[in-house]
């Protein structure tokens, strides 16, 4: 990962944020939809015009994926006073998530790498964000439940 990419999900995070505090995350989950899709539609022209453009460059997957992470772990809107209840554990799933992001893209572990391998072009640039993103918020709340799980037994 570099510094564009660091700086790109620490944007997608705030912004994410943002979206959760006045919507929900159904309305995070579609502007996701959305962005993906234009950025497919963006790389691919973008490759159609310059053969030798890497898509290695590329840092705005990375919204797609925080995004997607978002609504899926939190997976409920808060007021912006209630981002930071260590209660409701929405900051916690949120920060994991991102955590989780960067490792499973840095890492480009089993599908997410194949994805980016055998999908040339955007799809395969989006979509391993997308699953590296869907596989941060299930294992951030994963993470959570297994805490709270333990917090309830002690």
């Amino acid at each position: 990962m570099n510094s564009k990419n660091i700086i790109t999900i620490v944007v997608a995070f705030l912004s994410g944020l943002s979206i959760l505090s006045y919507f929900d995350e159904r309305t995070l989950f579609l502007a996701t939809l959305l962005l993906s899709i234009l950025t497919i539609k963006t790389i691919n022209n973008r490759i159609n015009k310059d053969k030798n453009f890497d898509t290695k460059d590329i840092a705005i997957n990375s919204f797609a994926g925080v995004w997607f992470a978002l609504s899926i772990a939190p997976a409920f809107g808060v007021t912006s006073k209630e981002i930071f209840l260590f209660e409701n554990g929405f900051l916690i799933q949120a920060i994991l998530s991102i955590i989780f992001f960067i490792l499973f893209m840095s890492m480009k572990i089993s599908i997410i790498g194949r994805i980016e391998e055998n999908y040339r072009g955007g799809v395969g640039v989006v979509a391993s964000a997308i699953i590296a993103g869907a596989a941060a918020g299930i294992s951030s709340s994963s993470l959570w439940q297994v805490y709270l799980q333990l917090q309830h037994m002690f």
